[in-house]
């Protein structure tokens, strides 16, 4: 840089320093430095924005919001049908020990939580799928902790990253070459935090040319590496679309765009099933039903009637 000073003017130097770079991987795993063509890179343009009343009075209000949806899901070549559900409630969060505080203190922050569950059948056994998001309400930064667990007959995989210095990643699987890993990755957006991030504020969302690490429940059904991968991320009024050419796959994510801007539906094509099953298949999703309930507290077998409000039997 010393070099670099005696050759340049101070203002250019400025100029190359504030471009934006993101990362990914050559292709012997080494994580190398790219410049971005995005418009923007940003993963979160709220930068501790002040809360709207309207925002509290939805969000903290005791109570998460529970969606229903139809489900129409690819895999092994085959669209099975089920069910999914969004579950978003705001918690108190510890950023250290990175886990929900007990109790809101000066160390802890609020987070909104968004549990994303799947249940399917392929042939004469079952899917069950998780992932979690913990996201900052009112912070510039990325999500604290993303988790995924998939469970079938098979067996089950479990991946989290943490949101440390770089993204601490560890994974496990019963497969061989997928085991037990603990790696760490530049940070880059996570596809998982935009389904949050969109319920907060559908414009932050970062659109154009950008590096983003694919849903962990993709990468692990895909049995691809997680890393960040390039797309194009395109806003609308209503739709949020990320298209992965590299992944030949495509996320339409629709949504109303007025608070509390809840997600109707969403649409997954990519490339499903293995060998010659494979072919490029439509995950769909069509919201049934949205309640807002202390769920946790609904646990008596007097309670199960609460399902029929979501449309489920």
């Amino acid at each position: 840089m010393q070099k670099i000073n005696k050759i340049l003017p101070a203002l250019v130097i400025s100029f190359i320093i504030s471009l934006p770079f993101s990362c990914k991987e050559d292709r012997k795993g080494n994580t190398v430095a790219h410049r971005t063509k995005t418009t923007d890179l940003s993963t979160n343009n709220l930068k501790s924005q002040e809360i709207s009343q309207a925002f509290k009075d939805y969000w903290y209000s005791g109570n998460a919001e529970i969606s229903s949806y139809k489900l129409e899901q690819a895999r092994y070549g085959e669209i099975r049908n089920g069910h999914a559900f969004l579950i978003y409630v705001t918690e108190d969060f510890l950023p250290s020990s990175q886990v929900k505080a007990e109790k809101k203190t000066s160390n802890s922050i609020s987070i909104l939580k968004l549990n994303a569950t799947k249940k399917f059948t392929t042939g004469m056994y079952p899917y069950y799928i998780m992932q979690s998001t913990f996201y900052p309400v009112s912070n510039d930064q990325h999500a604290m902790k993303v988790s995924s667990s998939v469970q079938e007959w098979c067996g089950h995989v479990y991946t989290q990253l943490n949101n440390r210095e770089l993204f601490n990643v560890v994974s496990h699987s019963y497969f061989e070459g997928e085991a037990d890993k603990n790696f760490k990755l530049e940070k880059a957006i996570i596809e998982n935090e935009l389904w949050t991030q969109l319920r907060i504020n559908p414009k932050s969302l970062p659109t154009g040319d950008i590096f983003i690490i694919p849903s962990l429940e993709y990468t692990r059904l895909s049995h691809i590496p997680i890393k960040a991968y390039s797309a194009t991320a395109v806003l609308t009024k209503n739709n949020y679309t990320l298209s992965y050419p590299e992944l030949n796959r495509e996320l339409v994510i629709r949504f109303n765009p007025n608070f509390p801007h809840e997600i109707l539906e969403w649409e997954e094509t990519f490339n499903s099933g293995f060998g010659s099953n494979s072919q490029q298949l439509t995950t769909k999703a069509t919201k049934l039903k949205t309640i807002k309930s202390p769920y946790w507290n609904k646990n008596s077998n007097k309670d199960s009637t609460l399902r029929e409000a979501l449309c489920l039997k």
